[in-house]
């Protein structure tokens, strides 16, 4: 079962964590490493979650140079998911609890001016998948 444009599709055993994913013509799993008792038959959902934000975040950046004719030759993204106490967090509003941290390093190569790179950080936070993990969600659950 193939689904709409804009919809992925997943689907799994009850036995299990490994699960399939569909997305239009793209078949994909996601899964749960052996220690938390998955079978490490694909990346967890941070991961996934990771890898839209760092797909996201290198085609944003290099859009945007292509756009300016800038000599950006590769961007390389590396991401990292924790949870951390909201009272360690200076720039956050929450205060109480645990928060989802991200912490995401790019790396741009190429013959960039210092203030080209500094633009291309900034763009980066304009990414969609960062515009939309940074905003309300609504998520809205039902049974079919």
């Amino acid at each position: 079962m193939n689904g709409n444009p804009g919809e992925v599709i997943v689907r799994g055993s009850a036995a299990g964590f490994a699960q399939e994913i569909i997305a239009g013509p793209h078949r994909m799993t996601a899964d749960e490493p052996a220690a938390a008792g998955g079978t490490e038959t694909g990346p967890g959902p941070y991961d996934l979650l990771l890898a839209a934000l760092g797909s996201c975040t290198s085609m944003t950046v290099a859009m945007y140079a292509r756009r300016k004719a800038w000599l950006l030759a590769s961007v390389t993204v590396w991401l990292r998911h924790s949870k951390i106490y909201a009272a360690d967090c200076a720039e956050c509003d929450t205060k109480v609890g645990l928060l989802d941290r991200i912490e995401r390093d790019i790396q741009f190569v190429g013959p960039l001016t210092a203030e080209q790179r500094a633009k291309l950080l900034e763009i980066a936070n304009k990414c969609p998948v960062h515009r939309t993990l940074t905003s309300e969600i609504s998520i809205r659950t039902r049974e079919m």
